[in-house]
């Protein structure tokens, strides 16, 4: 198991991080993670679109809950050859239950509550959490990773538009 330190803190404090490290180059590894019907999704079934990936401790927690109604904004306003992901540990029951309260109904949110098959291949699983580190990727639409950005400290907001700016250079 690939552990690495010294890339994200949580309030301050350094965390582990397990799985290798994706780069902008590297093939998106394929997983499989669950919707919010408890239906297996895989990340080749949207293979063709160019792929934004948010990844997020809990749609529970505040800054989660920001980021994701950020990018449902968003996604409403790109083209439809892109899709917005958001996953984290949280359960399919408590995402579906989010959105609703949210209004969120752009974004596609997925679980990988059961095996971390997404966090263990991207290398975003808190070892000491097991909650996934705050990153997103941008996948063009032959399952190349082109973009990666690791928030350092879990506690704060992506860069947004540098994510768009990179999503919308793809289409």
């Amino acid at each position: 198991m690939n552990e690495r330190t010294g890339l994200i803190t949580m309030r301050g404090n350094p965390l582990t991080l397990i799985g290798q490290e994706i780069k902008p180059g590297n093939p998106a590894p394929d997983f499989e993670s669950l919707d919010n019907e408890l239906k297996p999704v895989r990340l080749s079934s949207f293979r063709g679109k160019v792929v934004v990936i948010s990844a997020v401790p809990s749609l529970d927690t505040p800054v989660c809950d920001m980021e994701t109604r950020r990018f449902n904004s968003e996604a409403a306003k790109l083209s439809e050859n892109i899709v917005i992901l958001t996953i984290s540990m949280d359960l399919p029951f408590a995402q579906k239950r989010w959105c609703g309260a949210a209004g969120v109904d752009k974004v596609v949110t997925l679980s990988d509550h059961r095996e971390a098959e997404f966090g263990n291949a991207y290398g975003v699983l808190i070892k000491e959490l097991r909650l996934l580190a705050r990153a997103v990727l941008v996948v063009d639409a032959e399952g190349v990773v082109r973009y990666v950005q690791f928030v350092k400290e879990v506690a704060e907001e992506p860069d947004y538009d540098a994510v768009i700016s990179a999503a919308k250079k793809l289409v």
